[in-house]
């Protein structure tokens, strides 16, 4: 399963080490295994972007706080629902509107 999700209004975008906290709690909601996260900043008033690669597949975060937007994904297979991390994704980032797609990966 991988879900594209977006965030319009979202808060805590140039926030690197608060970002870390929120995926790693969002990869335990699902039961996955993290492996390694990278984080990057862009500087001061700039976004962040990374990955956190999983036993399991991957989560990936874009941030642009010019505009309080966010895309992430994840892709995860086995028994883990990627689904379990929105919640506490959703707490952390706070966003005013939502959207999420989903695409069902290895299946005709």
């Amino acid at each position: 399963m991988h879900l594209l999700i977006d965030y319009w209004g979202a808060q805590h975008l140039q926030d690197i080490t608060a970002i870390e906290t929120a995926f790693k709690h969002a990869i335990a909601a699902c039961g996955a295994t993290l492996l390694h996260i990278q984080l990057h900043s862009f500087g001061e008033g700039s976004g962040v972007t990374g990955v956190a690669i999983l036993a399991e597949s991957h989560m990936s975060i874009h941030t642009w706080p010019e505009i309080d937007y966010l895309a992430m994904d994840i892709f995860m297979c086995g028994a883990c629902n990627p689904y379990l991390a929105l919640e506490s994704l959703n707490v952390f980032f706070k966003p005013v509107q939502i959207k999420i797609t989903e695409h069902k990966r290895g299946t005709l």
